[in-house]
């Protein structure tokens, strides 16, 4: 995986191969960003990435300026892994090891961007329970956004805040707001 732009432009991270993870390739993820790019200021907002694996999304904010970031996974390899890649590149990415809906329930964190990037084979009743915890414990900041990634196999526009979606390949991000 490498980071798209930002600081650390160019620069290519290679994870341990044991690591249960499927990262989001490098065409969607600067589809991603070139969204997000005309909704915010990288440098004025906060992030929380869920199912954050190795932390290709964290490290993608952080180098475009974000410095309120936060990471949650719950396998102790991928949160090593952050750690790691966070210290040698210095940014500043709190991680938590933690199962993403016990960690959402219990949560007080408010962001301006939820990332969520669970397992593509969830039930979509898992994916649709994230935006639901999300709403409801209001961890959303005002115009702020939550971003599901999941195959195009599964359909999550019966969720009444979903804004809209957009495909890349396999991949869909579905954009969740709260107005």
């Amino acid at each position: 995986m490498r980071i798209i732009s930002g600081k650390y432009k160019s620069k290519r991270i290679s994870a341990p191969k044991n690591l249960p993870v499927r990262p989001t390739t490098d065409m969607a993820k600067e589809s991603l960003f070139n969204i997000l790019n005309n909704l915010y200021y990288f440098d004025s907002i906060s992030v929380l990435d869920l199912f954050a694996g190795t932390g290709n999304i964290s490290y993608e904010f952080a180098s475009r300026g974000t410095e309120t970031i936060y990471a949650v996974d719950g396998h102790y390899g991928c949160v090593k892994f952050i750690n790691q890649i966070s210290k040698e590149l210095d940014l500043d990415i709190t991680t938590f090891k933690s199962d993403v809906f016990k960690f959402l329930e219990k949560t007080t964190i408010k962001t301006d961007v939820i990332f969520a990037d669970p397992p593509y084979d969830f039930e979509t009743a898992q994916f649709l329970n994230i935006a639901d915890l999300v709403i409801e414990k209001e961890l959303l900041n005002e115009e702020g956004v939550l971003i599901i990634e999941h195959s195009k196999h599964t359909d999550l526009t019966s969720h009444p805040k979903l804004s809209y979606q957009k495909r890349y390949g396999g991949s869909v991000f579905s954009f969740f707001e709260l107005e």
